[in-house]
């Protein structure tokens, strides 16, 4: 049964990018990433650094987390990052 635990993470690229995404399991999540098998978008951008988790609640609030956050500036969210801590998304 999946959990029903959902986090946001940040992940930075070597050229200094943000990605953000959402998953059950960051580690496995990660891991995929580092190994080629995530996103397209972090395809040949390595190393890959985890940068930010967090704990955002159920699969809704967490989707609706990850589109605020893609929305925000880098500089606010390299802030997020220093702060290590966002608001989830109210439901």
């Amino acid at each position: 049964m999946p959990s029903s635990e959902w986090f946001l993470y940040l992940i930075r690229c070597s050229g200094g990018q943000l990605y953000t995404g959402i998953t059950t399991d960051v580690e496995r999540r990660f891991s995929e990433h580092k190994s080629g098998k995530g996103a397209k978008f972090l395809r040949g951008k390595g190393p890959l650094e985890l940068v930010f988790q967090q704990q955002v609640g159920d699969r809704s609030a967490a989707s609706r987390t990850e589109v605020r956050v893609k929305k925000m500036s880098k500089s606010d969210k390299e802030k997020m990052i220093i702060s290590g801590t966002i608001k989830p998304a109210q439901t």
